[in-house]
């Protein structure tokens, strides 16, 4: 009787329980996260953009699919400091690493180490340019400072080993993450996986394949390629990014020997090709620079031919970059994640594509402040999805943290752009902070902090100059007019100081901090 009479209570409580059944929800499951960040990936070299410079089909599904980003920008536009930002959710001047040279602290917290303590299985693989062992990845196989393109040496696990793969690095890298997210991470936990290209960062060594690419077309530099600094400061002036003036004949333009005959050095870096790759290169390159040495060009042809050099081969690298964007996109369809990954493609910092005469970065100029960036997650984004607003790489590491559901730390100084992209607010920061510190050093780009609105920019330029600039987007939107001393603006001008002050203020930075760092890099240097 006992039996019976506990055998009919089962049954109930089972009627009960599976009655109830259908208002129980199923705990979401959290998604993944790819992560794909290039170097010095111009914002113009995305067709998405509408530039018309290049066609990149692969990155372009991201924004069609999902959001493009049409402000986004960085902290600090030079390698190393930017990628210490995105792990970091923090400024250089908080985390430390305000230039390329002096050393990163990987002991700090980081989003993958939050994300790895809280069930995410995490992988870096390609550039990270920060010296040590990587921390926070239970999988990382990273290039050896800025890499190479050919035959490069990647550290594995934070092993101190540097070990050479031969091949092209871009195709290297692409490889390497869909080994790992096809047979090395555990499937039955989400993943956040950083996935960094060196391309298309100088000097620019297109993969065999590409070699030729563009060769039947000609590029009309920008508007101002020519431009004269005039109405500008000491900084535009004095910088050495200009591509002619500055590059070099064979680092950059690939010639074993200048107009004069002279050796360049280039024949060197050939030296690290296998014998086909070798062959490969020569073959492509040798009939370009005889018949640029027949032409024997000067003035505004050389110039326009330094350009159609420098331009040609950065966007043959993109090419690379671009396949490998969708190798790694056909796999996440094709294995059923696409609906539940995060996909982002972003750069470390813009790119000048001949603007001003120049390439390189670190300015506070748009071209080198703006930033790519296209977002993907069905789920969350529809897609055709604008963004005007100012974003910042520092807001990647709280974003991650908030799709992750993990608290955010009260020290990251990012805010997650979540409910911005997927259109739940519309609500946003009004104005981003900006600092720039690697300088007496390479291109020459004095030291400089500032604040940018929708509209308006003040730059303040310091250590061996004392200089303000200020422009108006809208009505100058190539920054080509310092309208600092213009009565006109004379309101405008005293906002932003005031709000200049506020923003330092509120984020920690101060001049103590500038000459704190000034030291430090100049010891560092003269060591």
């Amino acid at each position: 009787m006992k039996n019976l009479s506990l055998f009919v209570l089962l049954l109930s409580f089972g009627a009960i329980l599976f009655g109830c059944s259908g208002n129980v929800e199923k705990t979401p499951q959290r998604p993944n996260i790819l992560f794909i960040m290039s170097d010095d990936h111009a914002y113009q070299a995305i067709s998405a953009y509408g530039y018309g410079l290049n066609k990149t089909p692969n990155i372009d599904r991201i924004a069609e699919e999902g959001a493009i980003f049409n402000r986004a920008c960085v902290t600090n536009s030079i390698c190393a400091p930017s990628r210490a930002v995105l792990l970091t959710g923090k400024h250089s001047f908080i985390n430390g690493k305000v230039d390329n040279l002096q050393p990163f602290n990987w002991d700090q917290d980081n989003f993958p180490k939050l994300m790895q303590a809280n069930g995410y299985e995490t992988a870096m693989i390609g550039k990270i340019h920060l010296d040590g062992a990587p921390q926070g990845f239970d999988y990382s196989m990273v290039l050896r400072g800025q890499g190479s393109y050919y035959n490069p040496e990647f550290m594995l696990n934070g092993s101190g080993k540097w070990e050479r793969i031969e091949g092209y690095c871009t195709d290297i890298v692409t490889e390497r993450m869909l080994d790992w997210l096809k047979n090395k991470r555990d499937p039955n936990k989400p993943f956040c996986a950083l996935y960094h290209q060196k391309a298309p960062h100088r000097n620019w060594k297109p993969a065999p394949e590409y070699l030729t690419l563009y060769d039947d077309i000609t590029f009309e530099p920008p508007v101002n390629y020519f431009d004269d600094y005039s109405n500008r400061g000491t900084a535009a002036k004095t910088q050495e990014m200009k591509i002619d003036g500055d590059a070099r004949w064979g680092h950059d333009f690939k010639l074993i020997t200048d107009p004069d005959g002279n050796p360049t050095g280039f024949e060197k870096q050939l030296d690290r090709f296998t014998e086909k790759q070798r062959a490969d290169w020569l073959a492509a390159y040798t009939p370009k620079n005889d018949a640029f040495r027949a032409a024997k060009l000067e003035g505004e042809e050389l110039a326009k031919w330094k350009f159609n050099r420098y331009i040609k081969d950065y966007l043959r690298t993109i090419k690379s970059v671009d396949d490998g964007v969708g190798e790694v996109l056909d796999y996440l369809e094709e294995a059923g994640l696409a609906e539940n990954t995060i996909v982002v493609y972003t750069s470390d910092q813009g790119f000048y594509l001949g603007e001003h005469g120049w390439f390189d970065k670190r300015f506070m100029y748009e071209e080198s402040f703006r930033t790519p960036l296209l977002v993907r997650f069905p789920k969350e984004i529809k897609a055709g999805t604008k963004i005007d607003k100012l974003v910042q790489n520092l807001d990647f590491a709280p974003t991650f943290l908030d799709y992750a559901g993990i608290e955010i730390p009260k020290e990251m100084q990012g805010i997650s752009f979540r409910d911005l992209v997927s259109g739940k607010t519309s609500e946003w920061r009004d104005a981003v902070y900006y600092t720039y510190y690697e300088y007496p050093a390479e291109h020459m780009v004095k030291r400089h902090y500032g604040i940018a609105t929708e509209r308006y920019k003040l730059i303040h330029f310091y250590y061996d100059v004392d200089e303000w600039e200020l422009y108006d987007l809208e009505t100058d939107p190539h920054e080509m007019n310092n309208v600092y001393d213009d009565p006109v603006y004379t309101d405008i001008r005293e906002d932003l100081h005031k709000r200049l002050v506020e923003l330092r203020a509120s984020y920690g930075d101060s001049d103590e901090n500038d000459q704190k760092f000034l030291n430090a890099f100049l010891e560092h240097r003269n060591k």
